[in-house]
Formats: C-alpha cells, sequence, structure tokens
C-alpha cells in the first residue's frame, strides 16, 4: 500500500524535522502554516504528527503556541522550523522565535521539555548566547558516543557547537561550519555509515533547493557533495532526513494543495544512496511512499456523532439524505454554524476529531471550535464521502462542545467522529 503527497491535510504544515524515538514510532515536528496566510509572521500553533507504518499518521494535537512563550515577541507568531532531542527520559523541543517586535534581529532558540514526544511541553526560556539577525532553523544531531550538537543559522550563515548535558546550553562556542556551498538556511544533521551529512536549503530565487555537504566530523569541516532535491515548485524548501526500519526518507514540504507559499504541505519520498555513499536525486512522487510494517495493530474506542442531533445556526439547516441519514446544508454563510454539544471527552485529554463531509469544491474549509477554543481552519478538500480530523484536548466526561462554523465554502457535513487517544 502507498501513501500519498502531501501526507498531511487536515491542516498547512511545513519545516518537517523527523525522529524516531523509543516507542518504534516515526514522529514529525512541523510548523503550522496558519490559515488564511499573511505570511510568515503568523505562523504559530506547533503539532506533532507520528506513524508505525510510514503512511498512516496520527495528529497528536498541539504542543506549543506563541502565547506560551513568556520571553517572546508581544505580538506573537513567528513559530518558524522546530526540532526536536530526546536525553535521559526528557524530550526537548527547539523552537526559533522573536523575542522583540523588531523580530528579526532578536530571534532567540526557545526550548520546550516534556516527559512524553507528543504532549505535556512547557516552555523553559531560551538558550544563553544564541540569537540575533536571522538566525533560526534549529536541528539538534545527537551522536553515538551520546555527545549532542546544534546547528542553526539563516541569513546565509550556519553556526554549530557542542550542546552542555543539560541540552539547553552550549559547551563552549559555536563556530561557522566551514564548506558550505550556497547555504541559506534549513540545517539538518544525520550520520549514515560512519560519515556525516549536513543538508541545507540554497539561494536559488524563488524556488530553493537543497544541497548537502559531508564530513568525518559533526562540526566539519564539510566537503561540499551538490544537489539532491530540485524545486518542490514552492518558494521555500526545508526538509529533514531519517532512517525508519531499514530504509531512508526526506522529509519535505511544498505547496501542492493550496498552490499558496505560505500554506505549505509536508511530503515524504524514498532517499537512496550511491556506493559512494552520495546521495542520489530524490524523485518527486504524488504517490508517496509505501506502507512498511506496522508494529501493533488495533485501535481506541471512538464514538460517532451524527447531525441529526446537533445544533445549527445562520442558513445552516439539517435535511434529509436520499440514504436515509441525515446531512448539514447552508454552511457557505459566515454566520453558518453547526454545534454538537455534550460530546464525550472519556477520561480527559487528547481526542482526534474526525469531521466526515462531502464537498465540491477544491479548497473548502470549516472552522473548528472546541469548548470556545478556536482549533484553526480545517481543509475539506473536494471529496465525496471524505473527512478531515484534528486532535484537541477534551475535558472529562460529555460535557464538551464541538462547533464546526462556515463561510469558507459550500461543505455539507454528515457527522462528527471522536476517537480517544489519552
Amino acid at each position: 500500500m502507498n501513501g500519498k503527497n502531501p501526507i498531511i491535510t487536515s491542516i498547512f504544515t511545513a519545516d518537517p524535522s523527523a525522529h524516531v524515538w523509543e516507542d518504534g514510532r516515526i514522529y514529525i515536528y512541523a510548523s503550522h502554516d496558519m490559515d488564511p496566510p499573511r505570511g510568515c509572521d503568523l505562523m504559530d500553533r506547533y503539532h506533532v504528527f507520528s506513524s508505525d507504518d510510514m503512511v498512516n499518521w496520527v495528529d497528536e494535537g498541539e504542543i506549543l503556541r506563541s502565547d506560551d512563550v513568556t520571553w517572546g515577541r508581544p505580538e506573537g507568531g513567528f513559530m518558524w522550523a522546530p526540532d526536536c532531542a530526546f536525553r535521559n527520559g526528557t524530550y526537548y523541543f527547539y523552537y526559533p522565535h522573536p523575542s522583540g517586535s523588531d523580530w528579526n534581529a532578536t530571534w532567540k532558540i526557545g526550548v520546550a521539555t516534556s516527559d512524553k514526544p507528543a504532549e505535556g511541553f512547557v516552555d523553559r526560556g531560551y538558550i544563553e548566547g544564541l540569537g540575533g539577525f536571522a538566525m533560526i532553523d534549529p536541528c539538534v544531531f545527537q551522536d553515538d558516543d551520546g555527545r549532542a550538537y546544534m546547528y542553526y543559522g539563516g541569513g546565509g550563515v550556519c553556526h554549530g557547537g557542542e550542546l552542555n548535558d543539560d541540552m539547553m546550553s552550549i559547551k563552549g562556542e559555536m563556530v561557522d561550519m566551514v564548506g558550505l556551498e550556497d547555504f541559506h538556511e534549513a540545517a539538518w544533521t544525520f550520520k549514515r555509515e560512519g560519515v556525516y551529512y549536513l543538508t541545507y536549503a540554497d539561494n536559488l530565487h524563488d524556488n530553493n533547493r537543497m544541497r548537502y555537504a559531508t564530513s568525518d566530523h559533526p562540526l566539519g569541516p564539510w566537503t561540499y557533495r551538490g544537489i539532491f532535491l530540485e524545486p518542490t515548485g514552492c518558494s521555500t524548501t526545508h526538509g529533514s532526513v531519517a532512517e525508519y526500519k531499514g530504509q531512508w526518507y526526506l522529509f519535505y514540504h511544498n505547496q501542492a494543495i493550496s498552490g499558496h507559499g505560505n500554506l505549505r504541505s509536508v511530503c515524504i519520498d524514498e532517499l537512496h544512496f550511491d556506493e559512494n555513499g552520495a546521495i542520489r536525486t530524490v524523485r518527486q512522487t504524488e504517490e508517496g511512499v509505501r506502507a512498511v510494517q506496522a508494529d501493533s495493530a488495533g485501535g481506541n474506542e471512538r464514538t460517532f456523532y451524527p447531525v441529526d442531533g446537533c445544533e445549527t445556526g445562520g442558513d445552516a439547516a439539517i435535511v434529509a439524505t436520499e440514504r436515509g441519514t441525515f446531512t448539514v446544508v447552508g454552511m457557505k454563510g459566515t454566520s453558518s454554524s453547526c454545534e454538537f454539544r455534550e460530546v464525550d471527552g472519556g477520561r480527559g485529554g487528547r481526542a482526534a476529531l474526525a469531521v466526515r463531509y462531502t464537498t465540491g469544491e477544491r479548497l473548502a474549509k470549516l472552522r473548528l471550535v472546541v469548548n470556545g477554543a478556536d482549533c484553526s481552519l480545517l481543509n475539506a478538500l473536494q471529496a465525496d464521502g471524505g473527512h478531515t480530523s484534528l486532535t484537541v484536548r477534551l475535558d472529562p466526561w460529555a460535557v464538551n462542545t464541538v462547533k464546526l462554523a462556515g463561510g469558507h465554502g459550500d461543505v455539507r457535513i454528515e457527522g462528527l467522529s471522536v476517537e480517544w487517544l489519552d
């Protein structure tokens, strides 16, 4: 079975950082392009996605937003490309964020921690001594000997340095990564067969490519090796490389769904090497990668809420279908809504909300509001009998209210499915 690119279609995501943790799953830590687009200044609300077969991806939910960052830019936004690392029972989530209104001159590298890979993160401040003009895109690489290294940079400058055991401070000083040709941003480091690889985006105008260099030391000097990803049709390029169950993969983004450079979507394709260790040019595909053997079977308990039990507002109305079921129509208006009450949150915690719908519009959307809190626009891509989902936090027991607001296209809602994850 093959997946399909892009792999995440419910919300717009970019800058994927992929890691395999001790539970055997692969996780993607991605930035989030907020919709409707205003630009990169609006990026916020980091989500994490996981899989055990490379094809079926679970939205693990939101883990951090700019409102949680007490030291950050007062206007919020600017939550750009993140990364994550694990050491001694703690997950460290690294993200770039400005500390002042003069955003491009006040970048810091923030750190949030948790004892779980995809929830419970609490901001711990930022790494002292790092930041300044255009210094973004943190990447953390942990070597076989347990030593950890951080790389970051933008505007043509890439720095690297070793982290202390606390994973929140630099041992010594950061140094220039020497030998990179036409570096722009998006540094990522991995190791294969004793060789260190550093990948990055170049400066090709309006259509960055991905280049790479190799070294026999994690901090270089580096030997430039070439281009391995041609433009994706998007004005930016940012990716990561990970091995999962014996196969190497490239994680990147494009704008195939939206056609808009500020509404991007994560993709995956296979990565292959020549006998001399050179990375072959990645073949970008629409069919994506093949499924690998999943580690477990089965799923969590689910509850389905049909629309004949919801409350409508504005122009929305419940009508019977020829199949003997019901559907909500009239969701084009901005005042239209469909509200499910007494939604069961189980014992409380994370739950995947899946909206079943039909629409004839390619980029129709629904605004998801849970217990009065805005949870972003959900894509309802052109489909007959499709579904779109997002993971949120619900209160315990049947006390939750889930509202789907219209005004973003002609979407006919058929029901709401709730899967308890905690």
